[in-house]
């Protein structure tokens, strides 16, 4: 069993694909400090939960960018590969993405 393997997997992303994914993941940031924010100024319960819900739809946003991605180019490999196990692998991924 190769380290790749056995511990974690590696990705090269585009300079497109990363700069896209960084860029969702410091908005996202933005707005989680945008509700620490909210808290330390007492600030009303639903405009906070307003809040929390546009992260959780970004957050959902960038699964589903990375999710197709990843199936687009990790998967496809893996499968041509002869690893169909990948295909498993998927499988619990979205499983617990559903939760």
């Amino acid at each position: 069993m190769t380290e790749e393997s056995c511990c974690h997997k590696q990705k090269h992303r585009d300079d497109k694909e990363y700069k896209d994914l960084v860029h969702r993941l410091n908005r996202i940031e933005g707005q989680i400090r945008g509700i620490r924010n909210m808290v330390d100024e007492e600030r009303y319960c639903v405009d906070i939960l307003t809040q929390v819900s546009a992260v959780q739809s970004a957050l959902n946003s960038f699964n589903k960018i990375l999710l197709s991605d990843h199936i687009k180019t990790c998967v496809v490999e893996d499968i041509r590969g002869g690893n169909e196990e990948v295909v498993d692998e998927l499988c619990k991924t979205i499983q617990k993405l559903m939760k």
